[in-house]
């Protein structure tokens, strides 16, 4: 029995000691300003605000194991397993992730995972339906999709602006037509895909997070010249001027940029893009 009742004990500590340590992970990726590398900005205060439950619940465990109390006076309790094997199996499956992220550098998503996905050429917020359906009875969605490509067109050079990446790119593709011509203005990294001429082509692309890293979804948008392009690294970030035009790959019509202007840029301090619910406010 007292086997037992120092097995359990050992396994609070453990657990509080867990527990503790994801507590001062999240609160060292809050203070370091590295949190929106792993989750969308709606999901920053919940993660970061969890660290203080955290933190009680790994002292209310200690203090348990080490007031020499049993948790139940009835003898109904389940007592956790003894089996040094199993205990190790689950708690690596808390540390190994844990570790992972204190010892890995942290750094925002780029070519090697646009490969490791797929570097995708089309709006990731439109799909088949959207584009048979929207000239016959567009839903509010769509309505905003062509309020904001109307606002898009009058712009002198249309600005493609981080908080409304990805629907922008989604009113430009959803009119490619219309904005034949049209000058716009864009950044993000160099990915140089494997079916695109080297010298002549690349892509610039983005990263659009719903919700955290894990549902990450790289897009982005072709840029050519008639003339070789600067040699750029793969991740660099760049910003690119340009005029809108039109090309076939892989048997799909995709919008793709002349570039008239291109050049090299920090990367900027938050480089994934997210939704918005409000583009033609964001716009505005």
């Amino acid at each position: 029995m007292k086997y037992a009742q120092r097995s359990q004990r050992r396994q609070q500590l453990a657990k509080a000691f867990i527990l503790l340590a994801f507590a001062l992970f999240i609160a060292h990726l809050t203070k370091t300003g590295a949190l929106h590398y792993y989750i969308a900005p709606k999901m920053e205060p919940w993660i970061r605000y969890s660290a203080i439950p955290l933190a009680i619940m790994s002292l209310c465990l200690a203090c348990q194991a080490l007031s020499n109390k049993d948790a139940a006076a009835c003898g109904c309790e389940h007592h956790p397993s003894t089996s040094r094997l199993k205990n190790a199996a689950a708690y690596t499956l808390f540390l190994f992730p844990l570790l992972l992220g204190m010892i890995l550098p942290d750094y925002a998503l780029g070519s090697m995972a646009a490969d490791q996905k797929g570097m995708q050429l089309t709006s990731p917020v439109l799909n088949s339906e959207h584009l048979n359906d929207i000239f016959i009875s567009p839903d509010k969605y769509n309505e905003e999709f062509t309020e904001l490509a109307k606002k898009l067109y009058s712009a002198e050079i249309i600005e493609v602006k981080p908080e409304i990446y990805s629907e922008t790119i989604g009113a430009i593709e959803l009119f490619k037509d219309k904005f034949k011509g049209k000058t716009v203005k864009l950044s993000g990294f160099v990915y140089n895909d494997p079916s695109l001429d080297h010298e002549r082509e690349f892509i610039v692309g983005r990263f659009l997070v719903q919700c955290c890293t894990a549902d990450a979804y790289p897009f982005g948008v072709v840029v050519n010249s008639d003339q070789p392009l600067p040699r750029f690294q793969q991740d660099a970030w760049i910003e690119v001027q340009g005029t809108l035009q039109t090309k076939i790959l892989n048997e799909k019509e995709i919008i793709a940029i002349t570039a008239d202007e291109l050049r090299e840029v920090p990367r900027p301090d938050t480089p994934y893009v997210y939704p918005n619910d409000h583009p033609l406010e964001a716009w505005e």
